[in-house]
């Protein structure tokens, strides 16, 4: 997995990829300001132990406290609405390293946009189911990757594997590499995790995971042929 995400990086000073770069940096840091602005406000606007000095304590902690779950929700966030500008970033690097690939299937503007929207629910249901356990040390770092990693794998996953397969073949494959999509996400989740960096992680992100989708199709048996994964 190293090789690829190192192919990836490599890749971005490819002219196809400027203006996406421009365009997850603006996004990302938008995220993050609304991410921050929402559970600032979320905190310091709840009472949670109807004791007013405990309360008040966590009014007075609300900002550094909205900072540490913005920041623990940003990268799965960030992929669910940086997924509708990553397709000219899977083109260029289909186009630069695999040239035999034919075109890819066309996918719906609505179908995007709902797959997005049905992923960030996702996403939001799951952070905030694992919300508590965020503040407990070390384990908020455990749960973090887990969920995350989760998360980030699969739909990096499915934004590359929809344009070369049919729904169910995606599904068959992802269910056969849940491991290897697990190790790439946590991967990413820790790469999105880096100050600065994780800036341009959406597009380093979807290059790398190009990469580890291909080498997976031609590493199959012959049976999966049957499925409609094509080799």
């Amino acid at each position: 997995m190293i090789a690829h995400l190192t192919r990836a990086v490599l890749q971005l000073p490819d002219k196809a990829f400027t203006r996406t770069i421009i365009l997850s940096i603006l996004g990302s840091l938008v995220m993050f300001a609304l991410l921050l602005a929402g559970f600032g406000w979320a905190l310091t606007h709840t009472s949670f132990f109807d004791i007013p000095w405990l309360d008040t304590g966590i009014d007075l902690l609300g900002g550094l406290a909205g900072l540490f779950l913005a920041w623990m929700m940003f990268p799965a966030v960030t992929v669910a609405i940086s997924s509708l500008m990553l397709d000219g970033i899977v083109e260029a690097v289909e186009r630069r390293h695999y040239p035999h690939l034919g075109p890819a299937l066309e996918i719906p503007l609505w179908r995007s946009i709902a797959e997005s929207l049905r992923f960030l629910g996702l996403v939001l249901l799951l952070n905030l189911v694992a919300l508590p356990l965020y503040f407990v040390p070390v384990v908020n770092l455990v749960v973090f990757y887990l969920v995350n990693g989760y998360l980030i794998g699969r739909e990096y996953y499915e934004l590359v594997a929809v344009r070369r397969l049919n729904k169910p073949a995606v599904h068959w494959l992802r269910v056969q590499e849940k491991l290897r999509l697990f190790a790439a996400g946590i991967i990413i989740a820790f790469i999105s995790s880096l100050p600065i960096v994780n800036l341009v992680v959406p597009v380093v992100a979807a290059a790398f995971m190009v990469h580890l989708f291909e080498q997976i199709r031609r590493s199959l048996p012959p049976e999966a042929a049957a499925r409609g994964v094509e080799m």
